[in-house]
């Protein structure tokens, strides 16, 4: 796993050991910012289940303003650490470790852009995206990465486009009116 673009362009990251943990994969990761280009750059970004770190070291890469990692597992926390670590980023950041229902309820910050890829087995992603509007700025964007399409309403946004990258679906979303 490496970071596509931007100031880390290359440079590679540590991952789990484990089958169980599905990281955003290079080239679906690397579409994500192709189509969110000029929005990244100086946005407050939340990564709300960061698991490894990619996205939001991506986002920074990128020139993202902020990133808040977060992650309920403590196994992520410690390697998105390592992965800051390696790298040596020094940007604003900030890592919390909270049930991601939980942080998009009661979270004061606001965010440009939420990324939101639970695990693909979870019961909480409906909770996820009909919370998320809470945390989005204004003009925020929120994206959501399933193996699934999503099909569903979502309290306070709107669906403006839907992409698919193998068994990846994405879903992008903007504050509804």
């Amino acid at each position: 796993m490496r970071i596509v673009a931007g100031k880390y362009r290359g440079r590679t990251l540590c991952e789990f050991d484990s089958n169980k943990i599905r990281p955003t994969a290079d080239k679906v990761r690397e579409s994500i910012f192709n189509i969110m280009q000029n929005q990244v750059f100086g946005s407050e970004f939340l990564d709300l289940f960061a698991g490894t770190g990619a996205m939001g070291i991506e986002a920074l890469s990128r020139g993202a303003k902020s990133v808040v990692f977060n992650d309920f597992s403590k196994q992520s926390i410690a390697l998105i650490k390592r992965n800051l670590e390696k790298l040596n980023v020094c940007e604003q950041y900030k890592i919390t470790n909270f049930d991601a229902t939980i942080l998009v309820n009661n979270c004061a910050d606001k965010f440009d852009i939420v990324f939101i890829d639970p695990p693909y087995d979870s019961d909480k992603k409906g909770q996820c995206l009909n919370g998320v509007a809470g945390v989005l700025k204004e003009n925020g964007t929120v994206i959501f990465e399933d193996e699934k399409e999503w099909c569903g309403e979502v309290n306070g946004l709107v669906l403006y486009d839907k992409r698919k990258y193998g068994r990846v679906h994405l879903a992008f979303f903007k504050k509804g009116e």
